[in-house]
């Protein structure tokens, strides 16, 4: 936890395509660049010869296994510490992405991102305020057949196996027991998205005074 000299460091948690990105962009657009970073958990993902393979031959990504969850908590010590981190950007897997890093810089404000940043206790006893963004099952599932489809080059059949198999164990198992220790739950199946994200915002501008 910080004190009043520190940087106050946020957290948001949620299942997959519950809005976690979203909510982290809108904050990170209401301040000006020196004000606040942001430390994303995708970036720290192991090669995909590092993941478990399932029963069924297929990787799973959605394990605490399959990401760097220390490295990112020695990271996170570093910014809160006043220092810059620099790590690849993932490119889930597409061996035809350029390859770029990102540079976080440290700030008064530090936004954490990530499905199991509450689950590693060297993460979660770093953050001060703990956000928990959900949303519907059904959305949750609409929005992650797009974006996989978009992004990732996934078939229809490859994202229904995933969520069925590794995505939704993964958020009973590890995420979604965290909703109980949470300081805010955000849900993002309407309106009530953005009244939550201007409660946030406002607190942290009276933090930043």
């Amino acid at each position: 936890m910080s004190d009043s000299n520190s940087p106050y460091v946020v957290g948001i948690c949620g299942g997959t395509a519950s809005g976690k990105t979203k909510l982290l962009s809108d904050l990170q657009n209401s301040f000006e660049p020196d004000q606040i970073s942001v430390l994303s958990l995708d970036n720290y993902y192991r090669d995909i010869e590092e993941q478990y393979v399932d029963e069924g031959g297929v990787e799973d990504f959605d394990r605490p296994s399959s990401i760097d969850l220390l490295a990112f908590a020695e990271d996170l010590k570093k910014l809160k510490n006043g220092e810059s981190v620099r790590r690849k950007e993932y490119t889930f897997n597409n061996p035809d992405a350029e390859i770029k890093y990102v540079e976080t810089k440290a700030a008064p404000i530090i936004i954490v991102e990530g499905i199991f940043i509450f689950h590693e206790a060297e993460i979660r006893n770093q953050i001060d305020l703990k956000v928990f963004v959900e949303t519907q099952i059904h959305l949750a599932m609409k929005r992650r057949i797009k974006r996989d489809a978009i992004e990732r080059n996934y078939d229809l059949d490859d994202v229904l196996y995933r969520f069925e198999h590794h995505v939704m164990p993964a958020y009973q198992q590890y995420i979604e027991p965290y909703k109980t220790m949470v300081d805010l739950i955000v849900p993002n199946n309407g309106s009530n998205f953005d009244t939550a994200k201007n409660v946030i915002q406002s607190f942290l501008r009276t933090r930043l005074k």
